[in-house]
């Protein structure tokens, strides 16, 4: 599944996603391989059928109303514009340090009578003229998902059913307040989606992302000699798992901000025998931090402040607290096909099903997951004189990215290294 370019209508799975969120639908495996830009090194351009870009304030809010904000945000980061939501991706391949050249080594003979500022038959490095240009890596994401929203307003069918001007007039404003809403959770739903792409995208790359996979359950039972159950960790033995994963988070922050091949794709090239890697840093920051909000709820005030500090990570600017990652009656678990790069061909491809039981949060690069506003759009038609009636057309076009070559920590838990003991139960 090569990357296209050309709009993907995505309101069938708009309506899937807030459907599961909103607990209309039990949680089902949810493809995000079509829509989530993964980037690719091969850039295959497909046909722009769109000329017009035109970014508009959506809707009205009214004061009699209740109107719901769209949550996870965080990952707002970029608004290419309708015509550019196309975007090439340029890393650098870390250079080695080369010999010297100045005196002579247990390597090279550089000073001698009669040599040249050659090689002299191998015997001395390459000239100051030796050419040394980085190695790059070129990705191309850019994905287009579309959907449109449509709003009737009848002009005096329905003024019958009220007393009055002023009751017809509450009824439009709860009317167009409780659309609002109904924007705000697709909106709401798109982020959580390439939310949800990231999960399963860094699960899936796990063995080619060093560190960026931690199961708390092993971790927490391979440290302490323990044998204990996910469930055990967030029940009897909750005060001293919340300890172990305040440790680790920070100690795994800091260790993020170290330039290195671990927590992402390194993309490794090699060239005439010799192996280059992308090398990536993430300051503090450039972290953003998901939390899986049911975890930590009744030890809030305990572990917030441990992992939060201005100096650090900034609760206000860097942390998005989650109630539930895809559906409302199932808070914790994922079910996702995620969208992958293939490092040998360097194209999209459709990841295999990723299905995680619990999952305790993220730590990520800014650059690793964004979502951008292509296009927020408002029409609304003339009167239609026979039946009348307006019809309001909202137009939305959004971007999902998602680098795996950029830093990120998958937190989960599940019991796959637990050793089943009828006798000791939850390891005790």
């Amino acid at each position: 599944m090569a990357m296209v370019f050309t709009p993907q209508d995505a309101h069938i799975i708009m309506n899937d996603i807030v459907k599961q969120a909103t607990g209309q639908q039990a949680i089902t495996v949810v493809d995000a391989s079509t829509f989530i830009s993964a980037g690719e090194l091969v850039l295959n351009t497909g046909i722009e059928n769109t000329f017009n870009a035109l970014n508009i304030v959506l809707g009205r809010t009214y004061a009699a109303a209740r109107p719901y904000k769209a949550r996870l945000t965080l990952m707002d980061a970029i608004n290419t514009g309708v015509y550019s939501n196309r975007l090439r991706k340029i890393s650098y391949y870390a250079s080695e340090n080369m010999a010297a050249g100045n005196v002579n080594t247990d390597l090279y003979t550089n000073l001698a009578q009669g040599y040249t500022s050659g090689e002299n038959g191998g015997a001395s490095t390459k000239s100051q003229w030796e050419q040394n240009r980085k190695y790059l890596l070129e990705a191309n994401f850019g994905n287009t998902a579309v959907w449109q929203f449509c709003i009737t307003r009848d002009e005096e069918a329905i003024r019958a059913a009220f007393r009055d001007e002023n009751e017809f007039i509450t009824f439009l404003q709860g009317y167009d307040v409780e659309y609002g809403n109904d924007i705000e959770s697709t909106r709401e739903a798109w982020n959580r989606l390439v939310l949800l792409n990231k999960l399963a995208a860094i699960y899936a790359d796990g063995s080619d992302m060093p560190g960026s996979v931690v199961n708390l359950t092993t971790a927490f039972n391979t440290k302490f000699g323990t044998n204990y159950t996910s469930d055990a960790l967030r029940t009897t033995h909750l005060k001293e798992f919340l300890a172990f994963f305040v440790e680790t988070f920070k100690l795994t922050s800091e260790h993020m901000t170290e330039r290195s091949t671990n927590f992402h794709k390194s993309m490794k090239k090699t060239v005439s025998g010799e192996d280059f890697y992308i090398l990536r840093h993430t300051p503090y920051r450039d972290q953003h931090v998901y939390l899986f909000d049911e975890l930590f709820i009744s030890a809030e005030a305990n572990v917030l402040p441990e992992i939060f500090n201005p100096e650090y990570l900034d609760i206000n600017t860097q942390y998005e607290r989650v109630t539930y990652w895809q559906s409302i009656n199932d808070r914790s678990a994922i079910d996702v096909y995620p969208t992958l790069i293939d490092g040998a061909t360097g194209l999209q491809i459709k990841g295999d099903e990723v299905k995680l039981p619990y999952v305790v949060g993220l730590i990520t690069d800014r650059d690793g997951l964004m979502t951008n506003m292509q296009l927020d759009r408002v029409d609304t038609t003339p009167l239609e004189a026979r039946k009348h009636y307006r019809n309001t057309w909202y137009t939305f076009m959004r971007g999902g990215m998602c680098d795996n070559t950029e830093n990120a920590v998958l937190f989960y838990m599940d019991d796959s290294d637990v050793t089943p003991d009828e006798d000791e139960g939850d390891g005790e």
